[in-house]
């Protein structure tokens, strides 16, 4: 009887939940992502060196990492309707304004605005579900959560493309047009968002009273059941060796993720395709990308969690990476750049089911945001340093080998940090 509630509990929760998570999630990674495809059109437009332009779309993970603790901190008090929908506002018209961009200052400024909006929503999520999902289920719906991520980038290629190509209707450049257009829809969801998100299991209208009582019942056993972390705040949590362990572990992989994707529409164009061509191509890898989020957290969960489900997917990655330097061919380059891309993002929802294994509460708000805003600042160093290598070189591949060498080292450090958090949770 125990095991039919929850079943059907964790089945209306994901129904209702996730699919509000993930369009949410979509249209913020789209708005993280336009700039790649509005850099082919506006860094010419407004005069820009490849890393001046670079220095201004990696300003954004500057304001993420000044705000993105605070901002969780602030969710843990306040909740997630109201927080969500302020976050989605914001970041919305920021988007938008980027769209009448009139100078690299104003670039700079907007980008490092447009972080600081959108701090705590990714990491906020995954706070949340710890809420909702006991452990075991963490890791899936980490990775449907991440699938959004693909499907932004899938679409956004698709539109990125499209809306270069409309350059002068209505009086706007193509590039403007790129940033107008994905900011809109943030705007219009946030009324939506603050109408039928609920802040928890507690006030969700469409759970019964027993379904309430068996998730509040089973968060409680598992917080019994884990060793106390002795984190008497939540900024003392963030200070937690285990969180900076995993920091430093993570930069790897967003800064391997930024570089591709800031990357590819770039790498793309010189094969000498249209920009909606260009976009139709950038569909391919992200499809691979959101296959690979739903098949990986599942074999992790059946089989038991283990340190090669982060490492692994990290070192195809970081070869695929290197052979893309080395093969001859842009159709090779471009396979490679397929592969890639999946093996990079794939390990993520198993990593981020690590920190709840020693994070509670508050502790867990904070300890989360902490990893994830330290390192996104990945993001940063691959949109300053990946065109900067461009800018050096000429070459529209050899940036590609500086995320393979971090992507490389966050693999090797799975197997130092892993033994080192709660035992028995993740096997080597």
């Amino acid at each position: 009887m125990t095991q039919d509630i929850g079943q059907t509990t964790l089945r209306r929760i994901t129904g209702k939940l996730m699919p509000l998570f993930c369009l949410m999630y979509l249209i913020a990674y789209i708005d993280r992502q336009n700039v790649s495809y509005a850099k082919l059109q506006m860094a010419d437009a407004l005069g820009m060196s490849e890393a001046v332009y670079g220095l201004g779309a990696s300003l954004f993970f500057i304001g993420y990492f000044l705000f993105e603790a605070p901002a969780n901190l602030v969710l843990a008090k306040v909740g997630a309707r109201v927080w969500f929908t302020r976050i989605m506002f914001t970041w919305g018209l920021i988007t938008v304004a980027l769209g009448f961009t009139s100078s690299p200052a104003m670039f700079y400024v907007l980008r490092f605005l447009l972080g600081a909006a959108e701090a705590g929503f990714f990491p906020g999520v995954l706070y949340v579900l710890t809420l909702w999902y006991p452990q075991s289920h963490r890791g899936r719906m980490i990775g449907a959560f991440m699938i959004a991520s693909a499907a932004a980038n899938a679409v956004g290629a698709l539109i990125g493309g499209a809306l270069l190509d409309m350059d002068g209707l209505l009086g706007l450049a193509g590039w403007q047009w790129v940033f107008v257009a994905t900011g809109i829809p943030a705007v219009l969801l946030a009324p939506w968002v603050l109408w039928k998100l609920p802040d928890g299991p507690e006030t969700a209208p469409w759970l019964a009273a027993p379904q309430k009582a068996w998730i509040s019942r089973t968060l409680q056993d598992e917080a019994d059941a884990a060793p106390d972390a002795g984190h008497g705040s939540a900024w003392r949590a963030m200070l937690d060796r285990r969180v900076l362990m995993l920091a430093v572990m993570y930069v790897g992989f967003p800064l391997a993720a930024y570089g591709l994707s800031y990357w590819l529409p770039t790498v793309v164009k010189g094969f000498g395709v249209s920009n909606t061509v260009n976009g139709m191509l950038n569909v391919i890898p992200w499809i691979l990308v959101g296959i690979a989020l739903w098949l990986l957290p599942r074999h992790a969960a059946r089989v038991g969690h283990s340190a090669w489900h982060i490492a692994g997917p990290a070192l195809v990655g970081a070869a695929c990476l290197v052979l893309s330097v080395i093969v001859p061919g842009a159709v090779a380059k471009f396979a490679l750049l397929c592969i890639a891309a999946p093996a990079i993002f794939a390990a993520q929802p198993v990593f981020w089911s690590l920190p709840p294994t020693f994070l509670r509460g508050a502790g867990a708000a904070a300890g989360i945001a902490a990893i994830n805003s330290i390192g996104n600042l990945g993001g940063f160093v691959a949109q300053t340093v990946v065109p900067a290598i461009k800018q050096a070189t000429g070459s529209d591949i050899l940036p590609m080998l500086f995320p393979a060498a971090c992507l490389t080292v966050a693999a090797g450090l799975v197997f130092v940090v892993l033994p080192r958090l709660t035992p028995g949770k993740v096997r080597a």
